[in-house]
């Protein structure tokens, strides 16, 4: 006997013959023990199923369960063999990953149906042929096929299928068919069992159906009969009871559709339920069965609370379904929120979408306060945190305490608050208090389009923002202000390593926010969701916004589904150092720009010399400043080659080392400058240190870096430096918002036509109305008179 690696319970709930003491030696003491064995595994009390879907990925055993719609044509005569063999594939990767899986598979009446009208019609052509003597074949027409003759003269060739695809991964397959008496019969279960335990311990897939060949219609409201006893009605109480039986840890229900709904699929306020709980069935509405097969979803969730019931955990997703189902069932072991997944354990707080929901809501009532209560806002989360400022600092050491031993020390910087970072903050927050006044219903452009027909654009809040961040708690704060300011409903997600000081800070946005009843504009996501679980919100979040490492940001672009990503994978920031540069502010621009925060996404990565600089006092001062720093110096290609002890050569000219290291490298002039700036920069922020004016205005006109400099530190592209009162991030995009990102970067506009009955017939050559697209001058509401609706 052996242990599963992910056994979770008891020792009886998840112990399985490998092969039973003396079995391989006495065949006869190796039977007797196994049946004995198997009788035991009846005995012991089921395990319970895993609570969360991120437990998916620990499941030893698994059933998939391959609904008549996933397995037949949309003509139900014949079987979908590029998506069967896509499910194959994905099945063969997780056994040869060391699982145990199981497939509970229909199609056997479609094969058969295409096998069997394809012999009539051959057989009607030839006896025409020989009644008729002529070549001219009659209108034929086939009978209606009885449903266990299809069965009949379709099981062999399914199996001879699901064969030949897995033999492709050196799988081998073994078909069982069963009835409701290989269950209610006590020595026939036994039986079952026993061969499946053997067949799983030869790493062999077996492939279960129901005997349709000789199975009896099924009777109605018989598919339940209690807790303990589940008829086999269908391949779905088949795939239960046999993964109870079997002591699966998951059952994967394949179907047509995307899960179970709140209400029929199809109808305009159905909604995707993401994890149901026993009791909920019934606040949902059943609709139809597939256009296949003799089950319903009613009967899948029966099937679905009877499996979860006896230990074994549930996900019910859609196996037909072009776009995911090369991989549906690998996201769904992955924890991947896919389908519907069936759970005992209820969170103790809402949903990240019920969250979603919330910060829309909220979101909206934030938008139409005045500008003035939104401003009251912030300012009171300002005093807030200098009234709290010991609860907050008491939350970070907590923090710092346990992420010293996992974290650098560069992660650990942006971590750690302290008196001087929250009074900053204080200052920040009040800023955009007084930015906030007239920002949402800004009229930004006011047309006459016609006599008595007036157009304006106004200004107004994205919707949802989603921000992600790591090792970052003053994030929580800028962000949340910032939203709130421009009317923005706000989802926040940080890291655990932040756990306790993003609490205290959302705590006391929400006590700010309280003041003018929407607490819930600003969500703390604190569940287990995954970064692409919430990528997939596209329904309910307007704009992603991630602040964190580079290889966050560019996860998060790929896993997005349709949501726009504000924000830059890499902050490869450059110092082009001009042969009329002047030694005093070079030393210390670059001396500021590497080394007061080598981690920032600002911090300066490259250093391009003039080549005839070389060898001058000033690239001396240069490199003896940076020695004395610490800063570890990477020779760039052609640097290397004038020297003949050079450092270490530079890997990639495209490094973010967010470190005191950085890469030298030599240029022929500003025009090389440019071009290494355009070949290998990320467009973040670009530095010229020159006395020569002409060549820098050349510069900065150039480069299309979302932020250029002529002598200042590269450390200034920051929206509290700017300004901005504080900033959501750095967006090297070319649309949208571009550089720091503050409050104008998160309002979009909206076209306000009024009129007087007026209709597009009127300017027709007919009507007599022309169009007159006269411009006319902003007079922007006073404060009390503006509205945002």
């Amino acid at each position: 006997m052996k242990w599963f690696p992910s056994c979770r319970h008891s020792l009886g709930s998840r112990l399985t013959p490998s092969c039973p003491p003396g079995a391989s030696k006495v065949p006869w003491l190796g039977s007797r023990l196994l049946r004995c064995w198997s009788h035991a595994l009846y005995t012991y009390s089921q395990g319970k199923p895993f609570g969360h879907r991120g437990e998916l990925g620990q499941a030893k055993r698994i059933v998939v369960k391959l609904g008549s719609a996933v397995v037949t044509r949309g003509d139900e005569c014949g079987l979908a063999l590029g998506r069967l063999a896509s499910i194959v594939e994905q099945v063969a990767v997780l056994q040869n990953q060391g699982r145990e899986m199981m497939i509970v598979t229909s199609g056997a009446v479609a094969f058969g149906k295409q096998r069997l009208r394809h012999e009539i019609l051959l057989s009607q052509s030839v006896r025409q042929a020989l009644h008729s003597g002529q070549n001219t074949l009659k209108d034929m027409s086939v009978p209606v096929l009885e449903a266990r003759a299809c069965a009949a003269a379709g099981q062999s060739g399914l199996m001879a299928l699901y064969e030949a695809m897995f033999s492709q991964y050196s799988t081998c397959t073994a078909q069982i068919l069963v009835t409701n008496l290989d269950f209610h019969d006590e020595q026939k279960r036994r039986n079952l069992n026993s061969t499946l335990q053997e067949l799983l311990r030869m790493n062999i897939v077996p492939i279960i159906n129901t005997n349709d060949a000789v199975v009896p219609p099924p009777e109605p409201n018989s598919d339940l009969q209690g807790v303990n006893v589940i008829s086999i009605k269908d391949n779905d109480s088949l795939a239960a009871r046999l993964a109870v039986e079997m002591r699966a840890d998951l059952l994967i229900a394949l179907s047509d559709v995307e899960g179970l709904y709140d209400s029929p699929p199809g109808t305009d306020d159905a909604k995707l339920i993401d994890t149901f709980y026993p009791g909920d069935q019934q606040s949902i509405t059943f609709g139809t069965k597939s256009r296949v097969g003799i089950g319903g979803m009613e009967a899948k969730v029966k099937a679905a609370l009877w499996a979860l019931q006896g230990g074994t955990s549930v996900v019910i997703a859609n196996g037909t379904n072009p776009k995911v189902t090369g991989h549906v069932i690998t996201d769904i072991v992955d924890g991947k929120k896919v389908g519907t997944f069936f759970s005992e354990v209820k969170p103790a707080g809402p949903t990240v979408e019920q969250q979603a929901e919330m910060a829309r809501n909220g979101g909206r009532s934030l938008a139409g306060l005045l500008s003035e209560q939104r401003g009251e806002i912030i300012y009171l989360l300002a005093d807030l945190l200098t009234e709290r400022k010991d609860e907050i600092l008491a939350a970070n050491k907590k923090d710092m305490d346990l992420a010293i031993r996992c974290l650098s020390q560069a992660l650990l910087k942006r971590l750690s608050l302290s008196p001087a970072k929250l009074n900053s903050l204080t200052i920040g927050l009040r800023q955009i208090s007084v930015a906030s006044q007239g920002s949402v219903g800004r009229v930004v452009r006011h047309t006459r389009v016609a006599s008595g027909l007036e157009l304006e654009q106004i200004t107004m809040p994205i919707g949802v923002l989603l921000v992600i961040f790591e090792s970052r708690p003053d994030c929580l704060l800028q962000v949340s202000a910032l939203a709130i300011a421009s009317g923005n409903g706000l989802l926040l997600k940080g890291g655990k390593e932040a756990v306790n000081t993003n609490t205290i800070l959302h705590q006391l946005t929400q006590e700010a926010l309280s003041v003018h009843g929407v607490r819930d504009a600003v969500q703390l996501v604190s569940t287990c969701e995954g970064v692409q679980d919430l990528c997939r919100l596209d329904k309910m979040i307007d704009l992603i916004i991630p602040r964190g490492s580079s290889q966050l940001v560019r996860d998060i672009q790929r896993a997005t589904q349709g949501i726009p990503v504000l924000g830059h994978s890499e902050g490869i920031c450059h110092i082009y150092v001009d042969a009329q540069a002047s030694i005093d502010k070079v030393v210390k621009i670059v001396r500021d720009s590497k080394c007061d925060y080598p981690a920032a996404c600002n911090a300066m990565e490259t250093l391009l010399v003039h080549k005839d600089l070389l060898r001058s006092p000033l690239f001396d001062q240069i490199v003896d400043m940076l020695r004395v720093e610490g800063v570890k110096v990477h020779a760039g290609p052609r640097f290397a080659s004038y020297l003949t002890f050079s450092p270490s050569e530079a890997k990639s000219l495209c490094t973010e080392y967010s470190d005191l290291q950085c890469c030298i490298e030599v240029v022929d002039g500003l025009q090389g400058a440019v071009e290494h700036i355009h070949k290998f920069g990320s467009s973040h922020t670009d530095v010229i240190v020159t006395e020569d004016k002409e060549t820098a205005e050349q510069f900065l006109q150039q480069v299309d870096s979302a932020c250029v400099f002529w002598n200042a530190s590269s450390r200034f592209a920051d929206g509290y430096r700017f300004g901005l009162g504080a900033e959501v991030g750095i967006s090297t995009a070319r649309i949208h918002a571009r550089g720091p990102v503050g409050l104008e970067g998160l309002l979009t506009t909206k076209w306000v036509l009024r009129g007087n009955g007026h209709s597009v017939r009127d300017f027709s050559e007919q009507g007599g109305m022309e169009y007159l697209h006269e411009i006319i001058p902003i007079q922007q509401p006073l404060p009390e008179q503006r509205s945002t609706n």
